[in-house]
């Protein structure tokens, strides 16, 4: 068996390789490839995927996965050889129901789609894209009936990035979610808006990048395992576990922007980082889901990144760095603008207490278009309409509407958002649990000290890997099910000093 083991790790080793020189030429789309290698790029991807496909479909791993079986169970649930078979077998059973063919289809595809997006978004042009809009949609519901027997069309696509996860689960929080929110907007928003003009005046892109990376690195990311490069739309990718890097943009005229995409990123990277060694090349390693991915994100950018203690440490730094444009602006009102709440268009800028309503109208969309009850052509018309009900406002062009966010356009329509409001869920509770542990923890931000909350989260969360399910984590570390009740009572804390509510 123990042959057989190693045989069966060295199989998913090449898989591995090839999914990640994929990522690599995705990374390399995103950030420094010129225009002209759009089509070619579609193809090599189409190319990696296939074989990375074939290869891990191929009968051998599934017969090896048949006969580890009783010897992996026989090392115990907690091993990681029980867990490698688990995680591997649940991903060999999805892979074998998507023919390569269309995995292959689906990866020139979406490259295409993406390398259009990046040209239509500034040109505000949805009309450019729709079809390609439209083809994605195909794609997505063709992938959905790989799935037979699913409740909700949507499913077998949520199921991917949030494992156990089902449409009506997702509704399910939201509704409670949102009937905690919209209340809250509601107080806030009545009120006098924060002054935000402060992050509005010129930053210089260097010195901006400069901090950002200073403050993600004394977080805790590791240099000399990762690095930071500019994108139109920020993300973290993962090579190895010695290589995760992270992108950004900037703004010259917005200083939140790049400052806290570049904590949000590390906050993914240092998950990724933190990875037990020993999963490199397999299935275990990497985050385990969206949401849980996104928990450490928001956990970075948010809970530590836009709270009092973290900017009594940062603020006298960043005036430093920005002697003009922050002269005569105090730590209050500085807090204050970058924890404004506002009815806004733009879902990455949108503050902690907003933001879910932006993720929950994205959520609905998709599932109005795999329904078929909502038509590509519709869809700006219908996003402008949402957001107008939901947030009593309408974004004067697609550029921050139909156009805003990448995802439809380098991925599935489907899966793609519900992670970000359960990141946001997570936060809290895994937040709450390293309080438990540590009560200094808050008081050890304010000083602009962060390894014991790093340590914690590192031996807690971020060693597993894909060891256990999500359901498993949230169980392992906060004690319960997920539940909304500590997010619920962070915002109303935090938002509830700042507004007095």
């Amino acid at each position: 068996m123990e042959s057989k083991f190693a045989e069966l790790k060295n199989r998913l080793a090449e898989v591995t390789d090839l999914t990640a020189a994929a990522s690599v030429l995705n990374w390399d789309q995103a950030t420094y490839m010129p225009p002209g290698g759009g089509p070619a790029r579609g193809r090599q991807l189409a190319t990696l995927s296939s074989l990375a496909q074939d290869k891990f479909v191929d009968p051998e791993i599934g017969k090896l996965l048949d006969e580890l079986q009783p010897w992996a169970e026989a090392k115990g649930y907690d091993s990681d050889e029980a867990a490698l078979i688990r995680k591997t077998r649940r991903d060999y059973d999805r892979a074998v129901k998507v023919p390569t063919d269309w995995v292959a289809r689906f990866s020139a595809h979406s490259a295409g789609a993406y390398q259009a997006w990046t040209e239509a978004r500034p040109a505000n042009d949805f009309k450019s894209v729709a079809d390609n809009l439209k083809k994605t949609l195909d794609l997505s519901r063709e992938f959905a009936d790989f799935f037979p027997g699913y409740e909700h069309i949507a499913d077998p696509l949520i199921d991917g990035p949030d494992p156990g996860m089902k449409a009506s689960d997702i509704r399910r929080v939201f509704s409670e979610l949102r009937e905690q929110l919209v209340p809250i907007v509601k107080k806030i928003t009545d009120q006098k808006e924060a002054d935000d003009s402060p992050l509005r005046k010129k930053y210089p892109e260097e010195k901006q990048l400069a901090f950002g990376l200073q403050v993600a690195n004394e977080f805790g990311y590791d240099l000399e395992r990762g690095r930071q490069d500019k994108t139109h739309h920020p993300f973290c990718t993962t090579f190895s576990i010695g290589d995760v890097r992270i992108t950004t943009r900037v703004k010259e005229k917005y200083l939140a922007d790049a400052l806290f995409s570049t904590l949000h990123e590390a906050g993914h990277a240092m998950y990724e980082q933190g990875v037990n060694p020993d999963y490199e090349a397999s299935p275990l390693a990497g985050g385990v889901s969206s949401g849980v991915h996104e928990s450490q994100s928001r956990t970075w950018e948010n809970v530590v990144g836009r709270s009092r203690g973290f900017w009594e440490h940062y603020y006298p730094q960043l005036k430093k760095v920005f002697p003009a444009q922050l002269k005569g602006v105090g730590l209050d009102k500085f807090y204050r603008a970058i924890n404004k709440v506002e009815r806004s268009l733009i879902r990455t800028d949108a503050d902690e207490v907003t933001y879910n309503l932006h993720v929950m109208l994205r959520f609905d969309l998709e599932l109005q278009m795999l329904e078929g009850k909502l038509e590509i052509k519709d869809m700006p018309e219908a996003w402008h309409d949402r957001y107008k009900n939901d947030l009593g406002i309408q974004a004067p062009s697609d550029v921050n509407g139909a156009l805003q966010d990448v995802h439809w356009y380098g991925g599935l329509i489907g899966g793609a958002f519900q992670g970000y409001t359960l990141g946001n869920i997570m936060s809290a509770l895994f937040y709450d649990a390293a309080l438990k542990a540590h009560p200094q923890i808050p008081k050890q931000i304010g000083k602009g000290e962060y390894n014991t909350l790093h340590t914690w989260l590192r031996t807690n969360l971020y060693t597993h890997g894909s060891k256990y399910t999500p359901n498993e984590l949230i169980q392992r570390i906060s004690g319960g099910p997920l539940r909304i009740e500590p997010y619920i009572r962070y915002l109303k804390t935090k938002y509830g000093e700042l507004y007095k509510l």
